[in-house]
């Protein structure tokens, strides 16, 4: 019989996630109240000092259940993402020359039950896959307008051996 292997700690005793980011990514979970006509949460409020870009374009994104979008990275801006529904993992590469967590790789779990605002910086590369049961929507603050003639989007296909990383398709142990 195989020994079994004993899990890894992934969140602190107060419940914040011990994995590492990338240099440069943030994170910040935010709060949902609930009463008894409905819910409330914020996407975004500059007295957080959550980033020193100002508020200059946003826009909405879906991905359907089971579905990957992967991989991009941006040279000029930087996305910041808030969850409004659904459950998707963004998965981060570090591959940024000078970087202190160059070829790190990370997970970070944005659902409606832990909602936050998470910064991706440029030059990492990012792509999501909604492991929830329905479509998952976020909102996009991107640091710079869209530029229609000359797109800040650079992509790998999701099985680039470029990247470190295999997306899961089944759930469970």
């Amino acid at each position: 019989m195989t020994e079994p292997k004993r899990d890894q700690q992934t969140v602190s005793p107060e419940g914040v996630p011990t994995a590492a980011l990338p240099e440069g990514v943030r994170f910040r979970e935010t709060r949902t109240h609930v009463d008894d006509r409905g819910a409330l949460w914020e996407l975004f409020d500059p007295r957080w000092d959550f980033h020193d870009e100002p508020l200059t374009y946003s826009y909405c994104f879906e991905t359907r259940p089971g579905k990957i979008k992967a991989w991009n990275i941006h040279r000029e801006h930087e996305d910041r993402y808030a969850m409004l529904y659904g459950e998707l993992v963004v998965v981060l590469y570090d591959d940024r020359p000078d970087s202190a967590t160059k070829g790190l790789v990370s997970e970070v779990f944005l659902t409606e039950y832990r909602r936050g605002v998470l910064n991706i910086p440029i030059g990492v590369w990012h792509g999501v896959h909604n492991i929830g049961a329905r479509t998952a929507v976020v909102v996009n603050f991107p640091t710079a307008l869209y530029n229609h003639e000359s797109p800040d989007k650079y992509r790998l296909p999701i099985d680039s051996p470029e990247i470190p990383y295999t997306f899961r398709t089944t759930r469970g142990w």
